[in-house]
């Protein structure tokens, strides 16, 4: 009878040294780490049907969701700065929402890029952070030449929207490269090159501020 107490006992404290683990474990994970998929969040409509969490990434201490659904989307934000929803403009215009469409800048002046294809373009909206209080930039940014990206080329600490261009308004190959600062401003184009497989760094085109010139239509 002992000897089954004891086996009893053990097995007892085993279990209870194995949620224990598995409590502790739980605590220590990164408190802001990027996700993929993460299923539906049945509190939010984006379009006609439930949210989807289609990625997520950290910024500092905070975590920046895209959620998507058919015919919308929303942009969430949670964690240090507090809860803060967008409702996703460029899935509106039926941009094409996947776990490649985030892109984060964590600075003191943080950017977010939320990019999705539609067709042979590609739209974007970019959130930003500055003081503690995330903003929705007024742009929505669109490259008919297939790249949008974040790069700071004109080094001022805060992440720039460079965009992939074709000349002759979509009408040749001839492809140039755009920067606008996130904060608004046009900082330049790049001379157009005769294809965009030429211009400075492609497939992710990120020129030096050097290379920039004021853009025709500025």
């Amino acid at each position: 009878m002992g000897g089954t107490r004891s086996v009893q006992v053990t097995a007892v404290v085993a279990a209870v040294v194995v949620v224990a683990g598995l409590v502790f474990a739980y605590f220590q994970r990164p408190s802001g780490t990027d996700s993929g998929q993460s299923g539906s969040d049945a509190g939010m409509r984006c379009g006609t049907t439930v949210c989807q969490v289609v990625i997520g990434k950290s910024v500092g201490k905070d975590l920046v969701e895209v959620l998507a659904g058919t015919g919308g989307g929303r942009i969430r934000v949670t964690g240090e700065s507090g809860p803060f929803i967008f409702e996703m403009t460029i899935a509106e215009a039926g941009a094409v929402i996947t776990d490649k469409s985030l892109l984060c800048a964590d600075a003191p002046v943080s950017v977010c890029l939320v990019r999705g294809d539609a067709g042979v373009k590609v739209f974007g909206e970019v959130l930003i952070r500055k003081d503690g209080v995330w903003s929705r930039a007024q742009s929505t940014y669109l490259s008919n030449a297939g790249y949008l990206g974040l790069h700071d080329v004109n080094e001022d600490g805060v992440a720039d929207v460079v965009s992939a261009q074709r000349a002759c308004d979509g009408q040749c190959n001839d492809a140039f490269v755009q920067v606008f600062s996130a904060l608004g401003a046009n900082v330049g184009c790049t001379t157009p090159a005769p294809a965009r497989e030429q211009l400075p760094g492609w497939p992710a085109p990120v020129p030096k501020l050097s290379q920039l010139r004021p853009c025709a239509d500025s």
